[in-house]
Formats: C-alpha cells, sequence, structure tokens
C-alpha cells in the first residue's frame, strides 16, 4: 500500500508546470500540503515581486494535493473553480503555499490555500484561494 505522502510526490513529480516554477513538496499530512517555491528571475512580474500566476498555481496545486490526500487510491482530483485574493505584494525569496480540505463531501471537495512570501524567515500573508475539487 502506498502512503499519501509517496501518492503526493509521485503525482507531483508528473508535473511539468511545477517543474518549471522549481517548486517542492514541503509537507504532506492527511487533508493538507505545503509546497514552496523560489521567486526567482522567470516568475516575476514588472514591479520585482512574484507573479501572481506563481501564487495561484503553488496554491491550486497545494490545494488539490491536500483534496488528493483524502481521496480513495483510485481517485485523482480536478479543480472545478478557484477564486484567489491578492493580499499584498508577493516580496521575498521563496513562496510557500499552505493547502487543506474545508470539507470533504461526498461529490466535491471545498478546499483553501494561504500563501506567504518569505524573506530570510519572515513570512508574509499574500494571497488567500478557496476553490473546489471533484474526483476523477
Amino acid at each position: 500500500m502506498t502512503s499519501i505522502e509517496d501518492r503526493i510526490r509521485g503525482s507531483f513529480a508528473r508535473q511539468s508546470m511545477m517543474a518549471t516554477l522549481r517548486a517542492e513538496v514541503a509537507a504532506v499530512a492527511e487533508g493538507r500540503v505545503t509546497l514552496t517555491a523560489p521567486i526567482a528571475d522567470h516568475v516575476l512580474q514588472q514591479h520585482g515581486y512574484a507573479h501572481a500566476g506563481l501564487a495561484f498555481s503553488l496554491a491550486d496545486s497545494a490545494a488539490g494535493y491536500s483534496a488528493l490526500s483524502v481521496m480513495p487510491a483510485d481517485k485523482e482530483v480536478l479543480t472545478i473553480e478557484m477564486k484567489i485574493n491578492l493580499i499584498a505584494p508577493a516580496a521575498g525569496t521563496r513562496l510557500v503555499a499552505e493547502g487543506r480540505v474545508i470539507k470533504n463531501g461526498r461529490r466535491l471537495v471545498v478546499v483553501a490555500a494561504d500563501v506567504f512570501a518569505v524573506e530570510n524567515e519572515t513570512r508574509r500573508h499574500c494571497a488567500v484561494l478557496q476553490g473546489t475539487m471533484i474526483p476523477a
């Protein structure tokens, strides 16, 4: 039997988008997944902050993997809707997205993610995401 963490890490390794962003899995627990990515030159917007696309992609995957962590082993998940609030500029050296399951329903999984910009060891909350996943 494959552990939740092995399952998440295996799936994550197949995501070329996450590889492009240089993202990594930082932590996995049932109903929770944390991802990180460097704020590097290839993901900046015109003011020098991390692009919102990086925050959104990282949060979507963290939230999606939190949903996958509560699915049966023969299921995958797909995002069916998602919303993000960008609440501060993403200035720092890396982003951390902490995904979590809010409600694991019979047909849908409601998820959320908080995104933090990290400089040295100071974290600044920069985005909040909420979405819905469906088993596939």
